[in-house]
């Protein structure tokens, strides 16, 4: 038999190369589409905008990033139809799992951020796998998907600064509050409240309240040394306290403020020359969310030998000053029909006469309370709106006084003896976090930030037999001060424009100079030297004089460290600053 002779190359050998995965086409798409998140998200998060700008950005974002993948996914014909189905079970499986098993402040970020980090390495194995050919491609893709969620699960959300960007730790670590707890010495409350303590008094040099006495962050009668460089303030005590966003208020020698410890929210009462504290009162409840962290909200006000205090959850308290026993408490949640904002109520309480005026954010005509202060007994409620992060105002025009209040519905004026409606002005912002006091400019004029837009405006009110007029004298967009305040000084409103400090006339809203960039910070103003006391987002401290031609920096210095939202206090020769996470005291030399 003849055997026909074939070339070695022609014969038919096994192959040993490796098949090349089948995967999905126009990769890309998702590389255009991530990329262009990414790039965004890092150039907007360098820009200065209005924070709830920001804070829509960072939701409304993510949007069409998953639209686009999806429907590029689901469109892909490369791929069967279970293996799409399967990729999209995935992802969905594992970023459920993630929010599951992560810590319970990490939902939001692990939603906007770990789902866009989990699409893009992804996305980068798919590209991988494309160019190398190796196997393995659906192993891999569940691997780099899990690890990407899963690196969120290590992390926890201690907060965002003003504009979004989070402050993370490993999950593992303590917390500031957790080493405020450890290490906290609580004073003998029950003997400081068996004791016979005679009534706090009122008296010169005192700051009684939330911005003051007037809520307009001016101080007056209080002069202090300016030459910081030779002789700056001096520490006298420093110390952890619990988180929140309370302020400060000084009565005589004694400090009070608003703290989160654990389970509780509290009121202390602190030693002012040596920070010991003096008692404690507790309700047991908690306000926490993602954004601003844990704590009350608002600043405790001193009135006729008490306090009143106004809880993130919404718990109203008249408390005796001396000694803190409880006097009278009210659920504002339970009276008005309301439940808390979304970033906690952060209004403090205002003392008109006898009456205690809250913002509660009801419906049906339960914006505003009033309860006698003696009793807690309901006087009257007022329609003022469901959102809001301002606080009551009591201001004269025209020779009446009247309680404003800002919230999601404009600016309203009410009669303090009986709560009836004088009038209303702006445009409603559903949901929109409206915020700052209003300021009176003259005796008819009202400064007020956010009411017909992001900016500040001016507005003339006046008396036309028993009708009241409110119109817009001018709406400026060159100072968007959001949640800080700002004061007004000799024709000029010193503030902040989103996070960068900022003058502009009263007289028409233009900007006189734009300069200090703080963050978002907060400002008073020391009325007998003409001088800005400004506290940036980081804890400095800077001294500014209130010159409309140009920002002249005095002096300044570290306070304290952290983010930092709460105003200043100067009080009997001293500063006192706090954050979420310790307070301090500072003198001048010589004082």
């Amino acid at each position: 038999m003849q055997v026909e002779s074939k070339p070695l190359a022609a014969m038919h050998m096994p192959s040993f190369a490796l098949p090349k995965p089948v995967g999905p086409r126009r990769l890309w798409i998702p590389v255009a589409l991530l990329a262009l998140f990414w790039v965004a998200f890092v150039l907007l998060g360098r820009i200065d905008k209005p924070y709830f700008v920001a804070f829509i950005y960072s939701m409304a974002s993510l949007v069409p990033l998953v639209i686009g993948f999806s429907i590029w996914w689901w469109t892909n014909l490369s791929l069967r139809l279970s293996q799409r189905v399967i990729g999209c079970v995935m992802v969905l499986g594992f970023l459920a799992v993630a929010v599951a098993v992560g810590h319970h402040s990490m939902w939001f970020a692990i939603v906007t951020l770990g789902l866009p980090a989990a699409l893009a390495t992804w996305t980068l194995w798919m590209v991988f796998v494309h160019l190398t050919g190796i196997p393995g491609d659906r192993l891999g893709a569940v691997i780099v998907v899990a690890l990407s969620f899963g690196f969120f699960d290590l992390l926890r959300n201690d907060g965002a600064w003003s504009d979004l960007n989070i402050d993370y730790h490993w999950r593992w670590q303590l917390t500031e509050e957790q080493k405020f707890l450890a290490t906290h010495r609580r004073g003998n409350a029950d003997v400081a409240a068996e004791a016979p303590t005679p009534a706090l008094r009122q008296g010169s040099g005192d700051w009684v309240a939330f911005r003051g006495p007037e809520r307009d962050g001016v101080m007056q009668g209080v002069t202090i040394p300016t030459d910081w460089n030779a002789h700056p303030p001096k520490e006298r005590w420093r110390q952890r306290v619990g988180p929140g966003w309370s302020s400060v208020i000084v009565i005589g020698d004694r400090l009070f403020t608003q703290e989160q410890r654990g389970s509780e929210e509290t009121v202390v009462c602190y030693q002012a020359e040596t920070g010991d504290e003096l008692w404690v009162h507790e309700d047991t409840v908690r306000f926490d969310d993602s954004v601003s962290g844990a704590g009350p909200r608002a600043t405790p006000t001193f009135a006729n030998g008490r306090l009143y205090t106004q809880g993130g959850t919404g718990i109203l308290n008249c408390l005796d000053a001396a000694t803190g026993k409880a006097i009278w408490k009210k659920d504002l949640t339970e009276i008005a029909g309301a439940k808390p904002p979304m970033w906690g109520y952060s209004s403090s309480p205002l003392v008109v006469n006898d009456l205690v005026v809250a913002w509660a954010g009801g419906p049906n005509g339960k914006g505003l309370l009033a309860f006698h202060s003696d009793s807690g007994e309901p006087a009257w409620t007022a329609d003022a709106g469901t959102d809001s992060y301002s606080s009551p105002q009591l201001t004269t025009l025209a020779g009446k006084p009247q309680v404003l209040m800002l919230s999601d519905r404009g600016l309203f004026a009410v009669d303090p003896a009986d709560g009836k409606a004088l009038w209303q002005h702006g445009q409603a912002m559903p949901g929109a976090p409206r915020t700052g006091q209003p300021h009176l400019v003259g005796d008819s004029q009202l400064a007020v930030a956010t009411l017909d837009g992001s900016g500040l405006a001016m507005i003339r009110v006046t008396q036309e037999g028993p009708a009241w007029k409110a119109e817009t004298l001018w709406d400026s967009s060159q100072m968007k001060t959001e949640f800080p305040d700002f004061v007004i000084y000799d024709g000029h409103i010193y503030g902040f424009d989103v996070a960068m400090f900022c003058c502009i006339d009263a007289a028409n809203g233009k900007r006189a100079w734009k300069e200090g960039r703080y963050g978002r910070g907060q400002v008073v103003l020391l009325a007998e030297q003409n001088l800005l006391l400004v506290t940036s987002e980081k804890g400095e401290v800077i001294l500014l004089n209130a010159n409309p031609k140009e920002s002249e920096e005095v002096g300044r210095f570290q306070a304290i460290k952290g983010k930092t939202w709460n105003h200043a206090v100067i009080a009997h020769g001293r500063l006192y600053l706090r954050n979420a996470s310790e307070i301090a005291c500072y003198e001048w030399p010589g004082k």
